[in-house]
């Protein structure tokens, strides 16, 4: 009796962790909720603002058949007398997979910390490689406008780093990083360096084409 109790004890006490024969807790979501935009808006570092380059986002994933995600862009902004909004506090919590089911980062802290970004992984909406440091054209200059911890720069900082807000081909600059983590004198994904304009001639000076990275937002 004592251990048929037992095993009937131990039967129940798995039950939780199975769903569908799949452990619950191997069972995560790995699909496509990180890419870097296989294009840009075609006007440098006008994207139509926050909004048109969420858009953006949405639309490339949807094309790539990735659909029912909340898709930001990694974008910060500034404002006059106050910091703007800040590129981390848009995008969720993670976790994060590129398009190859690879984990770009567990959670905020992993992702400003020690993200796994680099050429190999940084790919676009197809799965595709982004041409980095030492490819032609290289374009590793990826928009951000945003401070190496993901945040919007304070506003006693000077000049412009984010074209205007993301309206701007023309004059003002931004803040760019390198999804391949080579040039600028230093390996930062998100803050390499500062962009010689907002024209697309302006940007492909430096190494980019007006890309940016897009990021899946959980909202649950």
């Amino acid at each position: 009796m004592t251990s048929t109790k037992t095993a009937v004890r131990a039967a129940l006490t798995a039950i939780p962790l199975f769903l569908g024969g799949v452990p619950v807790a191997w069972a995560q979501d790995t699909s496509m909720s990180f890419f870097v935009t296989s294009v840009g808006s075609g006007k440098g570092g006008d994207l139509g603002g926050l909004d048109g380059a969420d858009a953006h986002c949405a639309n490339l994933a949807e094309a790539a058949g990735v659909s029912g995600k909340s898709w930001r862009a990694y974008l910060s902004t500034q404002e006059d007398g106050k910091r703007g909004i800040s590129a981390r506090d848009r995008i969720g919590s993670g976790p994060w997979h590129n398009a190859k089911g690879v984990e770009i980062a567990g959670n905020l802290d992993q992702l400003h910390l020690s993200p796994n970004i680099v050429k190999s992984t940084g790919l676009d909406e197809n799965g595709d490689l982004v041409n980095g440091r030492g490819d032609s054209p290289n374009v590793h200059d990826l928009l951000t406008g945003t401070m190496a911890d993901g945040t919007a720069y304070f506003p006693w900082m000077e000049g412009d780093k984010t074209c205007s807000n993301w309206t701007s081909s023309g004059e003002g600059s931004a803040t760019v990083g390198h999804h391949d983590r080579h040039g600028g004198g230093n390996t930062s994904w998100n803050a390499a360096h500062d962009s010689r304009g907002c024209s697309m001639e302006a940007l492909a000076m430096t190494g980019g084409a007006g890309l940016f990275m897009c990021f899946a937002r959980n909202e649950g």
